[in-house]
């Protein structure tokens, strides 16, 4: 049974962290969203709680395509949460190692700090658990929480702000931090990324943080190209360290112009404003008609679902084809059997396409295409197979399809 929270319709825990618990949720809308909903420790202390309220507004204007964007927060109510998107992939920190596409994963991180940099949040808890692979691209989570929430009081009720062998020299010693300090997150995560090792090594917090201060990160393995860059990266002085400008130029990131933009539904609410708050900040709303430097991010969605629904509608149509061409032999009536159900099937799917609203119109022509000529393919192929083959060599085609159709399910 589904929890409601909000405006947000709580479908399944997806794991929890210091600061509160994430589901995956059903926007009003029905668009797939991840809520936090902050532990009750951190709940009770009220100044940090202010402060992340006054951080929030900051927060939803970090945007771009490595960033899971926040798109709503209520933080005056009895279950405090923060909305953002919805990330499907696995984190950095449980995918194998050294990542394969590292330019890749470098690239990606680079443009994350620099959209959080820009737009005046840093992160304070950049680490492979805070980095998702999504379709071999890495997208940043919980930027901005550690960072406004960091007072005494929350981290003596157990919230640890941080992971030492990612926290930068400053940090542990309680010196004044900035975005210096997300970049020696950056390069520790990234030196993680390469090496398949934790750069300051393992054991007790006390023994790795006594190490990211007084010794050099482990980078043996690193890749040429990127070795000098983590070196200065991790170095201990933040002065020493590139911006993250400086680290895109490195990496040949090209700068992107940024929409600031709150990516947050009609039917929910930005921050819940107390009586008498006001935000200088505007929330501007995009229009159809207004230029955008990527695609929405439902818009991509529907576009990969689309995709997936097309290679499944061929993929079917073979192997009901190849299956056909076996059975019209012996079995007239079952070949006629499947290649009707298999219309059956795309004609049902076209009429659906037809009937469609919100995103899905912008696929309706190609979807009737698309069914009405698998479902002509798929005839005409079995047709075709079972001219030029022998009912016993296309059955022992179509078992060995099975079988590799099943050993990849199973594998994916």
């Amino acid at each position: 049974m589904t929890q409601k929270l909000g405006p947000y319709q709580l479908l399944s825990r997806l794991g929890a962290g210091g600061f509160g618990v994430v589901h995956l949720a059903l926007d009003p809308e029905g668009r797939t969203v991840a809520v936090k909903v902050l532990h009750p420790h951190v709940t009770a202390d009220s100044g940090a709680l202010a402060r992340l309220a006054r951080e929030v507004e900051t927060m939803r204007l970090v945007g771009g395509p490595h960033v899971a964007e926040v798109l709503d927060a209520s933080l005056d109510v009895a279950e405090p949460y923060l909305v953002t998107r919805y990330v499907q992939g696995r984190p950095l920190s449980a995918v194998p190692t050294p990542v394969a596409e590292l330019r890749l994963l470098a690239s990606g991180l680079a443009d994350a700090l620099l959209a959080m940099h820009e737009a005046g949040v840093v992160h304070r808890d950049l680490k492979p658990a805070n980095v998702m692979m999504a379709e071999g691209e890495p997208v940043v989570i919980d930027f901005g929480i550690a960072s406004a929430l960091d007072s005494l009081s929350v981290t003596a009720s157990g919230a640890v702000v941080g992971t030492p062998g990612y926290l930068a020299p400053e940090v542990l010693e309680g010196k004044e931090s900035g975005m210096a300090a997300d970049v020696f997150s950056f390069g520790a995560t990234l030196a993680y990324a390469a090496t398949g090792r934790q750069p300051y090594g393992q054991g007790p917090a006390s023994a790795v943080a006594y190490r990211v201060v007084h010794h050099d990160a482990d980078l043996e393995g690193a890749p040429d190209w990127l070795a000098p860059l983590l070196h200065e990266c991790l170095a201990i002085d933040p002065a020493a360290r590139p911006t993250a400008a400086q680290i895109c130029a490195r990496l040949g990131v090209e700068a992107v112009p940024r929409a600031h933009h709150a990516s947050l539904p009609p039917a929910a609410t930005a921050l819940r404003s107390r009586p008498g708050e006001t935000h200088d900040l505007e929330t501007r709303e995009w229009r159809p008609g207004q230029e955008r430097h990527r695609p929405p991010v439902e818009e991509s969605r529907a576009r990969h679902r689309e995709s997936v629904r097309r290679r499944w509608l061929i993929g079917s149509g073979l192997f009901v084809a190849l299956l056909a061409a076996a059975a019209r032999g012996p079995l007239p009536e079952v070949a006629l059997f499947l290649l009707a159900a298999y219309a059956l099937v795309a004609v049902i799917d076209a009429g659906v396409a037809l009937l469609s609203r919100g995103l899905f119109r912008l696929f309706r022509t190609s979807r009737i295409i698309y069914d009405f000529a698998a479902m002509l393919g798929a005839v005409g192929l079995c047709l075709g197979l079972s001219t030029f083959f022998s009912t016993f060599t296309l059955a022992l085609f179509a078992g060995t399809a099975l079988v590799v159709g099943i050993v990849f399910l199973l594998s994916a």
